[in-house]
């Protein structure tokens, strides 16, 4: 019996040996580890947020967060002794000196913001498409910087335009995955539709030909050029009608087509016609663009003549050529009308 008795609490105190083993085992498995980097989702950071295993003090608030969209750090040596204030011990930092916590955040890009306002103004009280939209802020608009749960879209709740002085006055509401009430932006500022107009880089004269190096291409106010802006395309080529100072938008009154033909110019009269070639010498009495009708003194004749400009120095004139099958018809006509009849003979005797 003795020796039964023994050999059980041989056993027993084994079995003890074993449960302390695998409890220390167990113990060492979750040993609380410090974390050197970790993003939050709240305004307060929380020991579970930098201690992995931390157990039931995983949930004690420590330090307030970085603000949205920031990255802070703390001195791991700083954050052990913290910990230990609140009952966490034998944390496990390895070779970590600091933890870095950024706060995470939902970021509008300022130009996001002013293309959702364009949006929203767009042919609002007169004003056209959103992408001819210029937009000033009263207070300079930086990227801004959202709780991560705010993650609905932009939607406008109240708009208000004036479009005698151009303000507005928009406020945008976007959803959040909280259920709470949503966040409100509100903004102000100025509105200006805009228009693609060529601009000239120097003054010019009046009946100077533009060239390539004389424009650019600008987005002018509406109201400043008016609904005559004239594309760089359109502009490259033509004549000014009178001087253009630098920095002038340019409208359609402003050019016409260069000149072929100057006033008291010697040009060349060209008589065409089927069959007929015939060229002269005259003097033009105005100047004129390819197509306009100019008068002309030919020097031969001395008479005075209309033509068309056809070309640097060039004017056509056309002559009138009696249309012979016409003219034939006529003339047969008249000889029957003239000829007596039978009736008008017998009259006659």
């Amino acid at each position: 019996m003795k020796y039964r008795t023994l050999v059980f609490a041989a056993a027993l105190l084994a079995a003890g040996i074993d449960t302390a083993f695998a409890q220390s085992e167990q113990d060492a498995a979750v040993a609380p580890v410090l974390r050197a980097s970790v993003t939050v989702h709240s305004d307060i950071v929380r020991i579970g947020d930098l201690v992995e295993n931390a157990g039931t003090a995983a949930q004690i608030a420590i330090y307030r967060s970085p603000d949205l969209g920031t990255t802070g750090t703390l001195p791991a040596a700083q954050l052990l002794e913290t910990l230990r204030n609140h009952q966490v011990i034998g944390v496990d930092a390895g070779t970590i000196r600091e933890v870095s916590i950024t706060r995470s955040s939902r970021t509008l890009a300022s130009k996001d913001v002013e293309l959702q306002i364009a949006r929203a103004l767009e042919r609002r009280n007169g004003l056209g498409d959103a992408a001819n939209l210029s937009i000033t802020f009263d207070r300079d608009l930086r990227d801004l910087q959202l709780d991560a749960s705010n993650s609905g879209d932009m939607r406008a709740s109240s708009i208000r335009f004036d479009p005698r002085n151009g303000r507005f006055d928009i406020t945008f509401e976007i959803a959040n995955d909280a259920n709470a009430a949503p966040t409100k932006l509100r903004f102000t500022g100025i509105a200006v539709e805009t228009v693609e107009a060529a601009v000239l880089t120097r003054s010019v004269e009046r009946n100077e030909v533009l060239k390539s190096s004389d424009l650019v291409v600008e987005r002018r106010p509406k109201a400043e050029v008016g609904n005559d802006a004239t594309t760089r395309e359109k502009a490259l080529g033509m004549q000014a009608r009178k001087s253009l100072r630098a920095g002038q938008p340019l409208r359609g009154a402003d050019l016409s087509k260069p000149d072929r033909v100057a006033r008291d110019q010697t040009v060349t009269l060209i008589y065409q016609s089927p069959g007929l070639y015939l060229t002269g010498r005259g003097k033009a009495l105005e100047s004129g663009s390819e197509g306009d009708t100019v008068n002309v003194v030919n020097l031969q004749s001395k008479r005075t003549v209309q033509g068309t400009v056809i070309g640097s120095g060039q004017v056509s004139v056309s002559i009138a050529v009696p249309n012979i099958v016409t003219a034939a018809v006529s003339a047969d006509t008249a000889d029957q009308s003239s000829s007596p009849t039978a009736s008008d003979t017998k009259k006659a005797e």
